[in-house]
């Protein structure tokens, strides 16, 4: 008797779809119903008035002095938060991977940073105003205990350098968890190989361990950005509309204020998904070219 091929062994009933159609169904529902629909219905609102009449006065008032001040201002924060996040999560989890810290460490790391990168929205914002607003803790014991006045140097939790500083407490687990794989796929061979012919630890790094390592560097860099330009919640908690960045003027558009233009407010997203598409797209880029050193 011969055996079912292969082709039909995995079919319910010799016929029809695959098995694992039925698996990955939910994920392509998901995306129409979450991602694409919702994407085209912007794109489409974009270009149309109130009455649904063709138009491209909301294309054109993208260009009025507010909203590129919006999209700069943004573009700014999320560029410092992604800086300053990749900097000091490389060196976080370069310490943990290779620093000869206690074994502890890394697991210990690798939980918190899975917890705090997805720690956002209004209980971030509300955990840094107790922290460090104007009657916040530490704020209260650097004026008690140490005599110094924290917002009499000009610091303001509710402006671009405190936004930024809340943006680092979800940006910076983010990247150790993101550069952490890259960081184990440095093979040891190389390092062991360099020190054979007389490298230093300077030139191996210079030579081998960058080399190897920035694509995955400049596209979690990327990637980071992305996250941040697309944050609304923990930006519109903290400063209300106090900072003009395009989300919280795109939220003022959507939700039905006085001065509410729905469309315009279409418009506003369609830039934001060009410019974060366009981050995306770099970081799978980047991310491919990184995972030939692991094959």
């Amino acid at each position: 008797m011969s055996e079912p091929s292969t082709a039909t062994a995995h079919r319910p009933g010799g016929s029809g779809l695959p098995w694992a159609w039925f698996g990955v169904a939910p994920f392509f529902l998901f995306a129409v119903l979450f991602l694409i629909l919702p994407t085209a219905f912007l794109i489409v609102g974009a270009f149309q008035t109130a009455d649904g009449e063709f138009t491209l006065a909301n294309i054109r008032d993208l260009t009025h002095p507010s909203i590129v001040a919006a999209y700069r201002i943004s573009i700014e924060i999320s560029a410092a938060s992604a800086i300053g996040g990749a900097i000091v999560g490389a060196l976080l989890a370069y310490a943990a991977v290779g620093g000869g810290l206690p074994s502890w460490i890394r697991p210990t790391l690798m939980t918190f940073s899975g917890v705090a990168s997805n720690f956002a929205g209004v209980p971030l914002a509300f955990a840094f105003l107790a922290t460090l607003g104007r009657t916040g803790l530490v704020t209260w014991a650097l004026s008690n205990w140490l005599g110094f006045n924290l917002y009499a140097t000009g610091f303001n939790l509710l402006s671009f350098l405190g936004l930024t500083l809340t943006y680092l407490y979800f940006q910076i687990p983010l990247m150790v968890l993101i550069l952490t794989p890259a960081l184990d796929g440095l093979k040891k061979e190389w390092r062991e190989a360099s020190q054979i012919l007389g490298a230093s630890t300077f030139q191996y790094w210079r030579w081998i361990g960058l080399p190897v390592l920035w694509p995955s560097l400049l596209g979690a860099t990327l990637l980071l950005f992305a996250n941040a330009f697309g944050a609304v919640a923990t930006a519109y908690a903290l400063t209300g509309s106090s900072l003009n960045i395009v989300t919280i003027l795109l939220y003022a558009q959507i939700r039905g204020d006085v001065l509410h233009n729905q469309n315009l407010g279409y418009a506003l997203a369609l830039g934001m998904i060009l410019i974060t598409g366009v981050s995306n797209v770099a970081y799978i880029w980047l991310r491919g070219r990184a995972e030939r050193w692991s094959r």
